[in-house]
């Protein structure tokens, strides 16, 4: 069976309520930073999206932004799984830490893992434990499973991957087990992260604008490397870039952000903000 794995950050980075936490979802859809639409039913697309970079902060933050990348996901079709990359911010666990049995639930129900595919991608990366610790405080891949049950019009499955590790070679490592053990398999790779973090709406423009680039690039490599010349405060750049490994081995040729916003846009406070942006890799 495996760990059931519980909500962390219910009623904290979204609604606990599933009423409440659906009208906060279409809220983020129809908000002036969101796509201002809902998405429609597409439950076979034409599946063109590889992966996704989507941020994790609270709903009302960020909210709005990750609703461009679920809308492209819902009219491209929900696959029937998904490999979620998140940073890891509690320090706990492994380097790369993957759950390959149990499920996770959340107030709109649960999602069963793809133990199969877990268990493939575990076997295929040489950096890759299996270990549930990382997981269990975790928000940065939670906070993405309500969108996903609230587009999806059929059930799907997850594997979920937290990253501490975030140099390049732990990136190719896990990029490139997840595109050789998802070979002929129906897969989307959500990177979660969040952009800049607490600086001035125009800094945080700026070096954000300079790694969000580079992903429009493909350039994994390039990525770490902005981020690390610019000292952008990015929390998963590793993920983004392992996203991207994996992405274009799963042949992926293109790169769009399709929304960039930041907590300012929000508050209206700019003096200190945190960016998100919502890219998709197709």
């Amino acid at each position: 069976m495996g760990l059931k794995r519980r909500p962390a950050v219910a009623g904290y980075f979204y609604e606990a309520d599933p009423e409440a936490l659906k009208a906060r979802i279409e809220r983020c859809f129809l908000s002036k930073l969101g796509p201002g639409r809902l998405p429609s039913e597409r439950a076979e697309g034409p599946r063109r999206i590889k992966g996704l970079v989507v941020p994790h902060a609270g709903y009302m933050y960020s909210g709005p932004v990750a609703a461009h990348a679920y809308l492209a996901m819902a009219e491209d079709g929900v696959p029937e799984t998904v490999v979620i990359i998140g940073p890891n911010h509690t320090g706990l666990g492994a380097g790369v830490s993957i759950m390959v049995e149990g499920s996770w639930s959340t107030p709109l129900g649960a999602v069963p893992i793809d133990s199969e595919l877990a268990k493939a991608i575990q076997g295929a990366g040489s950096l890759i434990a299996v270990d549930e610790e990382a997981h269990l405080n975790e928000h940065s891949i939670e906070v993405q499973l309500p969108f996903l049950l609230h587009v999806a019009k059929k059930p799907f499955k997850l594997v979920p991957i937290c990253m501490m590790l975030q140099a390049y070679e732990a990136c190719l490592d896990v990029g490139g087990a997840i595109a050789s053990a998802a070979r002929g398999r129906d897969v989307v790779v959500i990177a979660s992260s969040d952009f800049t973090h607490y600086e001035s709406q125009r800094s945080a423009e700026v070096k954000d604008g300079k790694a969000i680039e580079a992903i429009e690039r493909l350039d994994p490599r390039g990525l770490l490397e902005v981020v690390e010349a610019e000292s952008i405060s990015m929390c998963g750049p590793g993920p983004v870039a392992a996203m991207l490994v994996a992405s274009t081995s799963m042949g992926a040729t293109s790169a769009k952000l399709l929304k960039y916003a930041t907590s300012g846009d929000v508050t209206h406070d700019y003096s200190a903000v945190v960016g998100y942006a919502s890219i998709v890799v197709s």
